[in-house]
């Protein structure tokens, strides 16, 4: 794609540049870009480079010792300039991502209102009912390819945090962004802020969002159906993630909508990809094969059933029946086994749910076991997967169940932030003896366990999505299919695998993920090609185009972005 604008072309002058944070370059003008464009004296005379706006900017967010003015620091470099902001992320991704993503994300939903300097996205309420398509026309940019939304119910492990809850897609799109190399012009987070049932935030006099109960029943579908047909008439060529929607709505709406453009659920599909990676890894350090392991999800929720899903698409690459792979299944909710027999059963868990004929063929019989140590005692499950949201559910007694029949089980408490995970990484070395492969939704330090270091890898979404988005819109694929999914979790398993994993750890270092995003949309795109969907390149053609497209932060006279013309309007 062509380079960035240079200067003199489209750009502002005088004291409108230094408030454009999609120009502005701060102290790193030359003097004779300062007299092109009209700003000599209205910055200090030095003149500096961008390693240098770097390091003083990382020195300012740990000058501060509260993540949430951390997360405040780095939101008012975002509004300020654009291109350090990513480029001081792309260098320290390692050290930035638990303050602008989770856990510290968590805190900036919750106190969203009261933290609020600057517009970022759009807000879509119920008032904007009929009018949708003139609410997106209003953003700047009309060539928009990347869009995260939101309707902020099921943040995190956190809830429904109203307005709050635009802080998880600007997150999410910064990580595209820095992870994936896709340019922040192409990009869009949305609010649809239908309202709120959280009632500390109607009660705060200081809460920006909809002041109202939230839409639930027909009301709120059709302005989903608005929002999602105003989409594909202002932004046709754009991909859509659905993020942190409560699970009914999350299930139903992927599957409304995942035939008519292309759209995925991350909390579905991303965490599915990203915790089977895990395994795969786990599973070549144990040296034994995925389709002989057993599963137990604790957890029957978006991100609980989209992991079995996944795990059934994968099971049944390896070989496996049908019927098989329901065997090696099995689900908990708070009210224990998900099976047919119990009554109102809701309908995004009857597809896991056990047969009554195969209770006796996972090891379990009426009455059933409630307590999680018991059924995994019957059970005898080699895997173990949190996403309950609710601390301390991996009890010792439950993780010394898993020991007391695997030598090396794998224990994946992944709910986040940090507060809600099922257990600690040092609970679940201590309790098996030291012998748990352990990784987590939320960054833990390293274990040090009778002398032996265990660093725990991170299952993070970060390291799945960005490369599946950037896939896609090189492809310009019709459809977003679970395949592409199982290629992003074996591409990033094989490349945890090939760049040495040490200390036990299932995922690569944060500090890798534009190269572990580049080959995942590799083999996206070459997924969507090979199924129909995608574009008809060949190999070269496809990694070409990736790189063409992949923006890297720095000043016009060095940075390439894309600019692609936009679409006519109706």
């Amino acid at each position: 794609m062509k380079s960035t604008t240079t200067l003199g072309a489209r750009w502002s002058r005088g004291e409108q540049i230094l408030r454009d944070p999609s120009q502005n370059q701060d102290a790193a003008f030359t003097q004779a870009e300062r007299r092109q464009l009209g700003v000599e004296g209205l910055l200090p005379p030095a003149v500096l480079t961008i390693q240098q706006q770097v390091a003083m900017e990382l020195e300012h967010i740990f000058s501060k010792h509260d993540p949430l003015e951390q997360y405040i620091g780095l939101i008012a470099l975002l509004d300020r300039n654009e291109v350090l902001f990513y480029r001081l992320l792309v260098e320290h991704i390692d050290r930035l991502t638990p303050i602008i993503y989770t856990p510290t994300v968590g805190l900036a939903c919750q106190q969203y209102s009261h933290i609020y300097r600057r517009p970022r996205g759009l807000f879509l309420c119920p008032g904007d009912r009929g009018q949708i398509v003139e609410r997106l026309r209003n953003f700047r940019q009309r060539d928009v390819r990347l869009i995260v939304v939101t309707d902020n119910e099921r943040i995190l492990g956190l809830g429904d945090q109203g307005a709050g809850g635009m802080a998880i897609p600007i997150g999410k799109l910064v990580l595209y962004s820095a992870g994936a190399g896709i340019h922040p012009s192409l990009t869009l987070p949305i609010s649809l802020d239908v309202g709120t049932d959280n009632s500390a935030l109607l009660e705060d006099p200081f809460y920006l969002g909809h002041r109202g109960r939230r839409l639930r029943g027909p009301e709120y579908d059709a302005f989903v159906e608005e929002f999602v047909q105003a989409v594909k008439t202002v932004f046709p060529r754009a991909l859509l993630q659905w993020e942190d929607f409560k699970k009914a709505n999350a299930f139903r709406l992927l599957g409304r909508y995942a035939g008519r453009l292309p759209s995925f659920n991350d909390d579905i599909q991303g965490t599915s990809a990203v915790t089977l990676a895990g395994i795969l890894s786990g599973l070549r350090l144990t040296g034994k094969p995925l389709k002989e392991q057993r599963f137990m999800l604790v957890g029957s929720g978006a991100a609980g059933v989209g992991i079995g899903r996944l795990l059934r698409t994968a099971l049944l690459a390896e070989g496996l029946t049908e019927s098989e792979v329901r065997q090696r299944q099995v689900f908990i909710d708070s009210a224990g086994v998900v099976w047919e027999g119990r009554p109102d059963l809701e309908v995004h868990k009857r597809e896991v749910a056990l047969h009554k004929e195969e209770l006796a063929l996972v090891g379990l019989s009426e009455p059933l076991p409630t307590a999680l140590e018991k059924v995994i005692l019957s059970v005898r499950p080699t895997v173990l997967i949190g996403t309950t949201g609710q601390p301390g559910d991996f009890t010792p007694a439950a993780i010394r169940a898993m020991a007391d029949h695997c030598e090396r089980p794998i224990i994946f408490p992944l709910s986040n932030p940090t507060s809600k995970a099922e257990c600690t990484p040092s609970e679940a070395l201590e309790h098996s003896d030291g012998r748990a492969l352990v990784a987590t939704g939320s960054p833990f330090d390293p274990v040090v366990y009778k002398g032996h270091k265990h660093v725990i890898g991170q299952c993070n979404n970060a390291f799945v999505f960005p490369g599946v988005g950037l896939g896609v819109l090189i492809s310009e694929a019709s459809r977003v299919t679970d395949s592409m999914f199982l290629a992003a979790a074996r591409t990033l398993a094989n490349f945890t695998r090939s760049n040495d994993a040490t200390d036990n750890c299932l995922y690569p270092r944060l500090r890798e993920l534009r190269a572990v995003s580049k080959l995942i949309a590799f083999k996206v795109a070459q997924t969507a090609r090979d199924e129909g969907y995608g574009r008809s390149l060949d190999d070269a053609a496809l990694q070409e185009a990736i790189d063409g497209f992949t923006w890297f932060p720095d000043y016009p006279s060095k940075a390439h972005a894309p600019t692609a013309e936009p679409p006519a309007e109706d």
